[in-house]
């Protein structure tokens, strides 16, 4: 009896413990043999199986890095041992994706991570190069465990294939399906970008792998994300937004190549990592460049150390994509090889070569996006624009590849800016669709400028500041030199030069800072280490300190340097913008004979007037940013001088003056009614107060004050000051109220938007910056209510009602009276707030 009552015992415990089992039939308790044995929660223990097992007959398999094989809808790695630990730089990439969303090829994220076997899995973990100290120092330890690696996905080893032969050729499966499948944000989506959408969640119904590729380097997957939105962008009816995720894995070099370290005088890509090893009583952030391995051959250093020039070990070489249109391939590959004449100021010939790919009958495997090839992909894209991004190894600054991305609408900015810059003086851009070697020569100078980028250089906004205004008038000069000593620089195309000046160069090229950049960080110093070759470059900095040529100014979001902006030209923004407004006063009359085709609508016409207005625009934020603004010039304790200096108070003054002419006196020039009779039933006067107002608003700007402010307690006397800037820019807008004259509908609108804008100085604080732009931003802070600024306004505001007062009496015009009475309300209003 009791040996019964025990079996039963044994038998209500198996029940129990594996009830998904208790009611499967015959057939399948004979299937379950073969199956993996159930753990506690009913759910099947990880087996590992035979190789065979797992990788069947049915497996589709790509070779390279991880052997990548696709079975029933299921993706599996073979990952070499000889591979485990060794780092990877995943990139992640928006390859697709629809309006609104960023543009295709744009980076999301970049992380290295590392395989690691632990028992029975694959761990993917997740390795950060941020913080370091040297293997040899006692602190490494301290920075080790500061430093500990996340796990990003565990996969169950599925099998193992071992090599007889050869063990070293033994490798681990893993099934990696679900981790392209899920969501896991550090290879899709980022957070920052879901909280524009407001994204609540991936639809798994909707979202799948595309493709996972592997090449002897790298591996690339592409996989489709699918999430509910409740404020997309486009396709609103759909509640969800959709796009093409592209992960790049890629084989980190062995042995990282030697840093050079960064130095702010020179404009370069570079990334920083927190050194805990160093001498100094803190840690640091040392930074490097980012830069492709330029080296030289063992057989032909003697020669280099002769200043001859050496073909470097590895080239530079750029493939232009197959779909390129045949006619600009000659063109892309010119402005890439235009870089040649820098690289040999480096010490090396034939360092960047353009190429062709191979055709699919030569190589059926080639492919942009095999990490061995760096390739101008050409995309069928509305975006007007082309970028050059770049991939390096965080661990060296070492650029792996950069794939430039070429939309095909960049053919009609670069008509758009020629044509507005340059059609006053030049013939050839007098018509809305160019010849095609006119469009060849721009389409090779935006390559050059995003090749520069490739290389590792960024903008140059303070290049351009070198060149007098007046040189650019002088076709030797600017044949010469170009438009500017960077093409870096945004110094588009020559709108200084005037008719008569003959033939000047209309665009930059290749310049002095362009080929001292690519020196400084490509010529090899031999036998030095990273931190013994500073002293020479720093040599090198120093030759040419004095000499604007070889200036460097950082891209300014928020201008506060004058000297440093995009767009412009010359070394004084007021001249070479006077200049520029007489050539657009010169287009606009030619603007409807330069568009005209006989059965074309008014379209050209349209974009054309508007990009007349854009240019106008961009004159004057060149002028307001001198008032209020501080040059910033790099320098370090060996150089004399200081680094910020306030624009003098003469230029300041010219300044203001240019606005109250050029923009606060309306611009009746631009108010042509043949053109707005064929584009628009309405809507002039309100864009010519868009551009017042948007100017004005600029003018009084909280951080703009504050320097006007900071300049006077520094300067005194010497300084151009808030109460300088507030007077004359009143004695401007209210010119009427002196004379009793008529006041225009648009000067009314300006009126109105100044009182506007003293009211917001007056009561709101300065706008705090979006998180999503506040890294890039940078602007003076003050605290409007505990600084001189609302001071300032009332009395400006009291000024302005008291001569308005005095003003109704004398005007004769009812509506110039109903105006003034209104302002005289507006005012009072503010100062006098009801309760």
């Amino acid at each position: 009896m009791l040996k019964k009552i025990l079996l039963l015992l044994l038998l209500a415990v198996a029940f129990t413990t594996s009830d998904s089992y208790a009611f499967q039939s015959k057939k399948r308790k004979k299937d379950k043999k073969t199956e993996a044995p159930a753990n506690k929660n009913g759910k099947k223990k990880d087996t590992i199986l035979p190789y065979a097992k797992v990788i069947t007959k049915k497996a589709k398999t790509d070779k390279g890095l991880f052997d990548v094989h696709y079975i029933d809808d299921k993706y599996y790695y073979e990952i070499p041992d000889t591979l485990l630990n060794r780092e990877m730089l995943m990139v992640t990439r928006i390859a697709k994706t629809a309006t609104g969303i960023g543009f295709g090829g744009g980076k999301q994220n970049t992380q290295v991570l590392r395989w690691q076997k632990k028992n029975k899995q694959i761990l993917l973990r997740v390795v950060s190069h941020q913080i370091f100290a040297a293997d040899s120092l006692p602190i490494h330890e301290a920075v080790v465990n500061s430093n500990f690696e996340p796990v990003l996905y565990a996969f169950p080893i599925k099998a193992f294939h071992k090599d007889s032969v050869n063990t070293s050729n033994s490798a681990t499966v893993i099934d990696v399906t679900e981790l392209f499948k899920n969501d896991v944000k550090a290879i899709g989506f980022p957070d920052r970008r879901r909280k524009e959408y407001k994204i609540s969640k991936l639809d798994d119904n909707r979202s799948y792998i595309d493709t996972i590729r592997s090449y002897p380097l790298n591996i690339e997957a592409r996989h489709v994300k699918t999430y509910n939105a409740a404020e997309p962008p486009s396709n609103a009816s759909t509640g969800s937004i959709s796009l093409e995720m592209s992960n790049s894995m890629i084989l980190l070099p062995k042995t990282p190549m030697k840093r050079r370290y960064f130095d702010q005088r020179v404009g370069w890509f570079a990334r920083g990592q927190t050194d805990y090893g160093l001498e100094a009583q803190e840690s640091k952030t040392v930074r490097y460049l980012d830069r492709w391995r330029l080296e030289v051959k063992d057989e032909d250093i003697e020669k280099f150390k002769r200043g001859e020039l050496v073909v470097p070990k590895k080239q530079i070489v750029y493939y232009i994509d197959r779909a390129t249109p045949k006619k600009w391939r000659k063109y892309i590959k010119e402005g890439i090889e235009d870089w040649q004449v820098a690289f040999e100021e480096a010490g090396f010939k034939d360092a960047i070569i353009a190429k062709d790919p191979p055709t699919v009958e030569e190589d059926p495997d080639w492919s942009p996006e095999d990490v061995r090839y760096s390739v101008v992909r050409y995309l069928a894209s509305p975006i007007p624009n082309a970028n050059g991004p770049h991939v390096s190894d965080p661990r060296s600054g070492e650029i792996l590849e950069s794939d430039i991305n070429w939309y095909h609408n960049v053919m009609s900015l670069l008509r758009n800016w020629f044509f507005v810059q340059t059609a006053a003086i030049n013939p050839e851009a007098q018509d809305v669709a160019f010849k095609d070697e006119v469009m060849g020569e721009l389409i090779r100078f935006v390559s050059a400028h995003e090749v520069g980028h490739t290389l590792g250089l960024p903008h140059n906004m303070g290049s351009s500041v070198a060149y007098p205004v007046e040189s650019l008038r002088d076709p030797v000069f600017t044949k010469k030199y170009g438009t500017a000593p960077s093409i870096m620089d945004y110094a588009r195309f020559n709108y200084v030069a005037q008719p008569g000046d003959g033939d000047v160069a209309l665009m930059p090229k290749i310049g002095i800072y362009d080929k001292h950049a690519i020196r400084w960080g490509y010529r090899p110093i031999l036998d030095k280490t990273a931190k013994e070759e500073k002293k020479t470059l720093d040599q090198w900095i120093l030759k040419h300190q004095n000499d604007p040529m070889y200036r460097f100014g950082k891209q300014q979001f928020g201008v506060i340097d004058p000297s440093s902006q995009t767009e412009d030209l010359g070394d004084d923004a007021i001249n070479a913008s006077t200049y520029g407004i007489r050539n657009l006063q010169r287009i606009v009359p030619n603007l409807i004979k330069w568009t005209a085709e006989d059965g074309k609508n008014y379209d050209d016409l349209k974009t054309m007037y508007r990009q007349v207005l854009s240019q106008y625009n961009r004159y004057m934020g060149h002028v307001v940013s001198n008032i209020g603004g501080v040059y910033e010039y790099y320098k370090t304790y060996d150089q004399e001088g200081a680094v910020y200096t306030h624009v003098t108070k003469e230029n300041q003054k010219r300044a203001m003056k240019f606005l109250q002419e050029q923009l606060f006196a309306t611009p009746s020039w631009l108010l042509d009614t043949s053109i707005f009779n064929k584009i628009e039933s309405a809507g002039n006067v309100e864009r010519v107060r868009n551009f017042q107002v948007r100017t004005l608003n600029n003018l009084l700007d909280h951080g703009r004050m504050a320097r006007l402010i900071e300049n006077e307690a520094l300067n005194t006397s010497q300084a151009y000051t808030l109460l300088d800037m507030m007077t004359e820019l009143r004695s401007g807008l209210w010119s009427e109220l002196r004379s009793g004259r008529t006041i225009d509908v648009y000067r009314r609108n300006l009126q109105r938007a100044y009182v506007d804008r003293m009211e917001f100085l007056m009561t709101k604080d300065q706008p705090k910056i979006p998180e999503n732009i506040r890294r890039f931003v940078v602007r003076t802070n003050v605290n409007a209510s505990q600084s001189d600024i609302r001071a300032v306004v009332r009395a400006e505001l009291n000024a302005v009602r008291r001569d308005t007062r005095n003003a109704i009496g004398r005007t004769s015009d009812r509506m110039t009276r109903y105006h003034l009475q209104d302002i005289v309300e507006r005012i009072t209003a503010i100062l006098e707030p009801k309760k």
